[in-house]
């Protein structure tokens, strides 16, 4: 009886260390997987951020040029301005880029507020302060061809 005990004991271990093996594998799999998860996710908001920092570049430019470069070629940009409805298409919102930056430039701040994700689509808020204006920008973005783009955008603006 006393042997049987000792067998019994001795595979009862083995049991127990196994099943706490695979305990450790199978989260020590699972943290990896979160960890290249995270990454992911991180890379695909600093692909989103580059998309608006194009965009950011071209209001502190002047320049169309990052701007076609920031949105798909269909985007359209909408908003109230002066009181009325304005919806404009991509090339229409670049005529007003003429190349030459603003006096207050330097003054002016735009920073992202927010990125939210799903696969290939996001959205993101950006608060831009031109002098006397704020604006607070929504953008749609899609990634395609492996890159970001501002699908469209909407606006909102204060005068302080």
């Amino acid at each position: 009886m006393e042997k049987r005990n000792l067998w019994l004991c001795g595979h009862w271990r083995r049991q127990c260390f196994m099943a706490v093996l695979i305990g450790l594998l199978m989260t020590l799999t699972v943290s990896a997987q979160n960890g290249q998860a995270n990454k992911s996710v991180e890379q695909e908001q600093n692909g989103v951020r580059a998309a608006i920092e194009l965009y950011f570049r071209g209001h502190a430019m002047d320049d169309a040029s990052y701007m076609r470069k920031a949105f798909l070629s269909t985007a359209h940009i909408e908003g109230i301005r002066e009181g009325k409805f304005t919806s404009w298409t991509l090339d229409r919102y670049c005529e007003n880029f003429k190349g030459t930056p603003a006096k207050d430039e330097m003054s002016r701040k735009r920073t992202i507020d927010s990125i939210d994700l799903s696969g290939n689509a996001a959205m993101a808020k950006a608060t831009l302060v031109h002098g006397s204006i704020t604006f607070t920008d929504y953008f749609v973005l899609l990634k395609v061809d492996s890159e970001w783009k501002i699908a469209n955008k909407v606006y909102y603006g204060k005068r302080q």
